[in-house]
């Protein structure tokens, strides 16, 4: 094969998942260690790297998709990595199918990327899907600018096996990074520029360490370590799962003041039968009581979830149950999707497929009921007054936009800065956003 130029100028794409941006954060942060500069606005990058998300139905054929895309007008292209979850699942068969891929590197491989990159730049095409993620870690460089909200990796992986799920086979097993590393990385985060950070896993909750006296401690004790930092001013994380909600935890979020009234906290369905096809370790009922838990610890929080609608052998009864779900709890904000079948998964070889037209009624319905619920909250919340860390400048002269505590998109007009925590009184409520006055 024969060689090109080692490239100057990279572009990372990031599809998917939370944990997939802080991947192509790490990533990009790599590549410039190794002397590349980001590709500006509108200019063609020497190097792209699709980072790449395979939990939805079609998301290979959409890589092979957005790999064409890339090719120029006069026929060349960049040179292109494919990463992520599909890089994993597919490894080999990507560059059979799409030979202007030159590099094919998982999740947990990526800090190898700038060397397979100078391979692919003499002439060898590389792949690597190994799992040490421990060594991913060691090997990327400290992190230095931070936008004013920051996510952070904490646990990688998933022993739970949901039936539908490929997170297990793409990202492996359960892993928890040290907490040295962690408390490391946030203070370096801090010290670049972060306000608010994020605590990232696939079961975030699931997080175990030890701390700096030895003590075993859990999420709940790493943000309450955290949370001693003066510059840091707000604490989130996702995702979680029930089974992981300890009373640590639950006790953290009505002591904790910089832990955010927010929690994503997914169910999946309102159907005892479906959850235990599904192979979810809680009820519809342990769920609920959960919750209520949750919720007298810090009764103004916000609640998330994730749905799934036409499971295989869903019945019209059973999605009703999901229904009936959503109106007890009356969430601040929620992800629904339709059931898409995951080569490799238990569930994709399940009888009694519901039909696609059967799905699309089911989920408007659902994200009717939903969609209800996030305005309803939104709209509950004017007249509060509240904190809002600025992120980003809006389209209007003038205009500011930032996140409540409660994960609202917040705007307003008057004289801030990013990274800077206003007080706002939140004065009109739509959907998706509240407009704010600045006190």
């Amino acid at each position: 094969m024969a060689t090109t130029p080692a490239p100057k100028t990279f572009r990372v794409k990031s599809f998917g998942c939370q944990m997939n941006v802080y991947d192509g954060e790490r990533m990009s942060e790599l590549l410039a260690a190794d002397g590349m500069s980001p590709a500006l606005e509108g200019e063609d990058a020497d190097l792209v790297v699709l980072n790449t998300c395979h939990i939805r139905e079609k998301a290979t054929e959409k890589v092979y998709s957005d790999i064409g895309r890339l090719r120029r007008e006069d026929g060349s292209a960049p040179l292109i990595a494919v990463a992520g979850c599909v890089a994993q699942a597919e490894g080999e068969e990507i560059m059979s199918r799409a030979p202007s891929v030159k590099v094919v590197v998982g999740p947990q491989s990526y800090h190898r990327l700038p060397e397979m990159v100078a391979d692919a730049a003499a002439g060898k095409r590389a792949t690597e899907t190994d799992m040490p993620a421990e060594a991913k870690f060691a090997a990327l460089p400290k992190r230095r600018k931070s936008a004013p909200t920051a996510f952070l990796t904490v646990q990688e992986g998933c022993d739970k096996f949901c039936t539908y799920c490929v997170v297990p086979y793409t990202r492996g097993a359960e892993i928890s990074r040290p907490f040295a590393d962690l408390v490391e990385e946030a203070k370096l985060l801090v010290a670049g520029g972060a306000r608010e950070i994020t605590l990232l896993g696939q079961n975030v909750n699931a997080w175990t360490g030890e701390d700096d006296k030895g003590r075993s401690i859990g999420l709940d004790g790493l943000a309450r370590v955290l949370a001693a930092d003066p510059d840091l001013k707000r604490i989130r994380y996702t995702t979680s799962h029930p089974n992981d909600m300890t009373d640590g935890l639950i006790a953290a979020h009505g002591e904790l003041e910089k832990l955010m009234p927010f929690l994503h906290l997914p169910v999946q369905a309102g159907s005892d039968r479906v959850l235990k096809a599904m192979n979810r370790s809680h009820t519809a009922d342990s769920y609920l009581k959960l919750l209520e838990r949750i919720r007298a610890a810090r009764p103004d929080i916000a609640l998330s979830g994730d749905f799934i609608v036409g499971f295989p052998g869903e019945t019209t009864s059973e999605f009703e149950e999901t229904l009936h779900l959503v109106d007890a709890v009356g969430y601040a904000q929620a992800f629904s999707f339709k059931y898409s079948a995951r080569p490799g998964t238990p569930a994709a070889t399940m009888p009694d497929h519901v039909p696609a037209v059967v799905m699309d009624e089911r989920l408007q319905r659902l994200q009717a009921a939903l969609n209800r619920d996030q305005l309803a909250f939104n709209q509950a919340s004017v007249r509060k007054t509240c904190e809002v860390l600025v992120e980003r400048k809006g389209k209007h002269p003038g205009q500011w936009l930032g996140k409540s505590p409660w994960l609202q998109s917040v705007h307003f007009t008057g004289e801030a800065e990013i990274g800077q925590i206003v007080t706002v009184k939140l004065v009109e409520a739509g959907p998706n956003s509240i407009a704010g006055q600045l006190v």
